[in-house]
């Protein structure tokens, strides 16, 4: 077990237990924090979307081409933009950053 910092919509800050073998979008949801997940996780709605801090950019895998489009179609595209649900934690993330982005 591990921890995931998320700021959600208002600013406010929060840290979750973060279990290995979830997906950060499943961490999210699970705490009641604002993330619809309509797919289930499929990549295919972007209502995952997340702005992960630049420091721990370097320890995710790049975004696959599908997740690539689905962020860059958000309205809300940054650098920093990962759909939650491509994210798997694993130890090497505790004390993951992120923050949800706005809703589109």
């Amino acid at each position: 077990m591990g921890t995931i910092i998320a700021i959600d919509r208002s600013g406010k800050e929060h840290t979750l237990t973060a279990q290995d073998g979830l997906t950060v979008m499943e961490i999210l949801r699970d705490a009641g924090l604002p993330v619809e997940a309509i797919c289930g996780g499929q990549c295919i709605c972007s209502t995952c979307h997340v702005y992960v801090d630049g420091a721990w950019a370097d320890k995710l895998k790049p975004r696959a081409t599908d997740e690539q489009v689905m962020v860059e179609d958000s309205g809300h595209f940054k650098d920093s933009s990962r759909l939650a649900c491509q994210v798997p934690y694993h130890a090497a993330l505790d004390g993951l950053r992120v923050t949800i982005a706005p809703e589109f």
